[in-house]
């Protein structure tokens, strides 16, 4: 049995040039900044900081090591 591996979400080819992580990022960052000074809402405010340190850990510090784990995010024929 040949052992084909599924591209995730995260490794998508279309996440592969480096601006459009950054934007995923700070957007987030924003929505988080948002919650916590402006709206003061806890519950938000930890969502949005967890998204945000999952995607700072997906995006920066992990993406190439899963890019090369998926086959270089390209689909199987």
């Amino acid at each position: 049995m040949s052992e084909e591996k599924k591209v995730g979400l995260f490794t998508l080819e279309w996440f592969r040039p480096l601006w459009r992580r950054v934007i995923v990022i700070a957007v987030i960052a924003l929505w988080c900044g948002w919650e916590w000074l402006f709206n003061h809402d806890q519950f938000w405010g930890l969502a949005t900081a967890a998204m945000l340190a999952y995607g700072i850990w997906t995006f920066f510090i992990n993406f190439e090591t899963e890019l090369e784990k998926a086959g270089n995010g390209k689909p199987k024929d």
